[in-house]
């Protein structure tokens, strides 16, 4: 299995700070944020890493992480998107490389307190297959919000005005090898992008989407109160716990 991190874009909302380098590479609390996913990764066992960036500080990553050595990688590898065609279209850039296995995508600014072995290892379990993670959250409208049936994903929907739940989709994903071809298949949405929720969607139909509540919290890092946020959370009690 291997691990691919999304972190491009261009960071519009936290303007003028990306004005002067990528979003991800900002710091929360003492750390840059793209550190923050790759140990997300490798607390799960995961040691074959590629990092999807973009814009104009892409090389900024290379001289900050290397080839990954520090973090005990087998490999770290960066592909490049042009633009901001969406995060399906990010993913589909790792196509080459992960081609015949099982991928664990991770968006760049995503934070968690605790670990993903156990989401990975039943997901090994799956054979075949997504899994999504779930965290209840406030304001379910500024994510994709998953509608459950029982045990089941029945829908997503992309930042709904009216939220059929509280469950956010955050964004750490589990794919099975057909997610290269599902990603061919798409058109872009209204915003002129692939959209993940279109993949999962795809996958809800097929039957053999599963998901998994979070422990612990979870916030992004995409706005100034969201990146104010995660640094006061890590402060009081790091992130990524092996526990």
């Amino acid at each position: 299995m291997k691990g691919v991190i999304l972190a491009g874009g261009l960071g519009t909302r936290l303007f003028p700070l990306t004005k002067i380098t990528n979003k991800h590479l900002l710091p929360v609390f003492d750390k840059p944020m793209i550190y923050y996913p790759i140990e997300c990764l490798v607390s799960a066992g995961i040691d074959d890493i590629m990092i999807v960036t973009g814009g104009r500080f892409a090389g900024d990553f290379l001289s900050l992480l290397g080839n990954g050595k520090d973090f005990g990688l087998k490999g770290l590898n960066y592909a490049y998107q042009e633009g901001e065609g969406g995060i399906a279209e990010a993913l589909g850039l790792a196509e080459h490389w992960a081609k015949g296995d099982d991928v664990v995508v991770v968006l760049g600014d995503n934070i968690i307190e605790k670990n993903i072995r156990r989401a990975i290892a039943k997901f090994r379990d799956q054979k075949k297959g997504a899994k999504i993670l779930l965290k209840e959250v406030p304001d379910p409208e500024r994510f994709g919000v998953a509608t459950l049936a029982g045990d089941k994903v029945v829908r997503i929907v992309e930042k709904p005005q009216n939220p059929q739940s509280n469950k956010a989709v955050i964004g750490i994903y589990m794919y099975d090898g057909r997610v290269w071809e599902i990603i061919k298949t798409l058109k872009p949405s209204d915003r002129g992008e692939l959209e993940i929720t279109d993949v999962n969607n795809w996958y809800i139909q097929d039957g053999s989407m599963t998901y998994e509540v979070l422990d612990g919290w979870w916030t992004d890092a995409g706005t100034f109160k969201s990146l104010h946020s995660a640094s006061t959370l890590v402060a009081q009690g790091g992130a990524n716990k092996l526990d």
